[in-house]
């Protein structure tokens, strides 16, 4: 019998070290993951800090630290927020915007490796089956997804 969250974790494992492989063959071997736990959950228009640190399911503080090193790899800024000068909004550099294309990249070829290998009617049942898992545990957690 197989342990489910083994299972997932070590998928999810060998997916990302593929995704961060190619991302250093394009050129961008400071990515970690911690960045891109940051990057997935920032919207194209911005994104305040709060609601970061939420979405990512960690600490203000946390996310700060980590918007403090992709601000120092140049793949952030942090700017007032319009709507409440007090509050700051984390927005993609144009240098981000350009990680942000090698990252999609990287990650539709990792996808297409993964239905290579397992084939393309196990992946649709895979992606389906672990969308609708993933939509009740979104669920749970409310606004944004988060727990």
């Amino acid at each position: 019998m197989h342990n489910a969250g083994r299972v997932l974790g070590n998928a999810l494992t060998r997916f990302e070290a593929r995704v961060l492989e190619l991302m250093a063959q394009a050129g961008h071997a400071q990515t970690r993951l911690p960045h891109i736990n940051l990057t997935r959950h920032l919207d194209r228009g911005g994104t305040r800090i709060t609601v970061l640190a939420r979405r990512a399911n960690m600490t203000n503080a946390a996310m700060t630290e980590l918007i403090d090193q992709c601000e120092g790899l140049g793949l952030v800024i942090r700017l007032a927020d319009p709507s409440d000068r007090r509050a700051r909004v984390v927005n993609f550099t144009d240098a981000g915007r350009v990680w942000l294309a090698a990252f999609s990249r990287a990650l539709k070829k990792a996808e297409r490796e993964l239905v290579e290998e397992i084939g393309a009617d196990a992946a649709a049942t895979l992606f389906g089956a672990l969308a609708r898992y993933a939509g009740v545990v979104a669920s749970i957690g409310g606004e944004d997804g988060a727990a």
